[in-house]
């Protein structure tokens, strides 16, 4: 498929390989009109996050490329969507389920998952769910931070049918003054129901 569609994977990027289902969602990207566009980094270990998350097809869309571009890409997704008939579906795809309303320590346990891997991107909606929201959740900072890797903003544009890649962003220490930077980015891009607040 020709990068117009997909960018190249680097070779430091997690891999999960499978032929066929590859093929199929090219296939259905390329009938659909979706694109994800910029570069891909060659990095190893980094947090991933897309907004403005405005509707469950943002999900599927996102998941599609993931599979397409057979990249291993963990995804925190709240627990109620893998306990229902979908889990099925979307245990064997990476990711990983998380309780809201007992989320100890998500923070430490992310962290402690990059740790142990030598290659590992970890996918978040910052908004933390799909209504408009005045303030993103800070997870995703605080996991970078802690884990020392950097966060790569994915901007989600429906009018144009694409997912563009950012440029990767490094934690300066300061998660407030990090959380006004990263959030500004995202200006100028529109999700299926809203923008970014």
């Amino acid at each position: 498929m020709s990068a117009a569609i997909l960018p190249p994977v680097p070779p430091q990027a997690p891999r999960r390989r499978s032929r066929f289902w590859s093929w199929l969602m090219r296939r259905v990207l390329r009938l659909s009109g979706w694109r994800l566009v910029g570069e891909l980094p060659n990095l190893p270990r980094l947090v991933v996050i897309g907004a403005p998350h405005s509707s469950y097809w943002d999900g599927v869309w996102g998941l599609m490329m993931k599979v397409a571009l057979n990249l291993d890409i963990n995804i925190m997704i709240k627990r109620e969507v893998m306990d229902s008939p979908l889990g099925i579906v979307l245990r064997p795809l990476g990711l990983i389920p998380i309780n809201r309303k007992a989320a100890l320590n998500v923070v430490g346990q992310m962290a402690q998952r990059f740790a142990t891997h030598e290659k590992m991107w970890l996918g978040i909606t910052p908004e933390g769910t799909r209504k408009a929201v005045k303030q993103w959740k800070s997870g995703f900072l605080r996991i970078a931070r802690e884990a020392n890797v950097p966060v790569l903003p994915v901007f989600i544009d429906y009018p144009t049918k694409t997912f563009t890649l950012g440029a990767p962003q490094y934690s300066t220490g300061d998660d407030d003054a990090d959380m006004v930077r990263i959030r500004a980015l995202f200006r100028g891009y529109r999700g299926k129901h809203r923008d970014t607040e």
